[in-house]
């Protein structure tokens, strides 16, 4: 199939399907209309536009997968929304969670061949902020594991921040910012089994208590 110019609806549903990817999931109608925040008949037509126009593939069983076309373009949105995170945060001094949503709206009216430019004066980092690899670069980190699954005592450093809290759960990159915990912030667990699955940790000098669902996004390396 021939491939129709695309819109911004369509670079959102591409990236929405190579983030849910890319954390392990399979890309499904009403996993996408939880993370773009629409209705299932809007996900449902919006699907159905973009698989005639031969971004996607919509199998039996509903699930979603890239077609080469949707791969590419969905790996260039991608590249293009986390080095102007990586802008943002770096040379602007936005905080991490600010950098998200500010990268989604400027990406629009920013052109491939400016990003570029961007991109070539930051030296062409490795990861968006959150520590997501950007599209063509090499993870400049070992094994990583989640923060929950990490023992009392263990001294670990902040490496990736899922993408489900990213698009997710802005409100927990919000609260992690106050708490000065980010991408390349050392911690040491302090208690690994509090209640309802939380963990505290020892930021610096202070000592926080980290929900379930945000040390499940939270991916360390071990020191």
């Amino acid at each position: 199939m021939s491939q129709t110019p695309h819109s911004a609806t369509v670079d959102r549903y591409l990236q929405a399907i190579y983030c849910i990817e890319g954390e392990g999931e399979v890309a499904r109608p009403g996993r996408l209309a939880y993370w773009l925040e629409v209705s299932a008949p809007t996900v449902s037509d919006a699907l159905q536009r973009m698989q005639r126009d031969g971004w996607l593939v919509i199998a039996k069983d509903r699930s979603v997968t890239l077609t080469p076309a949707g791969q590419e373009l969905a790996t260039r949105v991608i590249w293009k929304h986390r080095v102007l995170e990586r802008w943002l945060t770096d040379v602007l001094g936005f905080n991490w969670a600010d950098a998200d949503e500010e990268a989604e709206q400027i990406a629009l009216a920013m052109s491939d061949a400016v990003v570029e430019r961007i991109d070539a004066s930051m030296d062409s980092p490795a990861t968006c902020p959150h520590g997501n690899v950007i599209p063509g670069r090499v993870s400049p980190y070992g094994d990583l594991c989640s923060l929950a699954e990490v023992s009392d005592g263990e001294d670990v450093v902040v490496r990736r921040i899922s993408e489900v809290a990213e698009h997710e759960a802005r409100v927990l990159l919000g609260a992690l910012a106050q708490y000065d915990i980010k991408e390349g912030t050392p911690l040491q667990v302090v208690d690994a089994n509090l209640e309802g699955g939380a963990v505290s940790v020892k930021v610096k000098t202070e000592t926080v208590t980290l929900s379930h669902e945000a040390v499940s996004v939270m991916w360390v390396e071990t020191n």
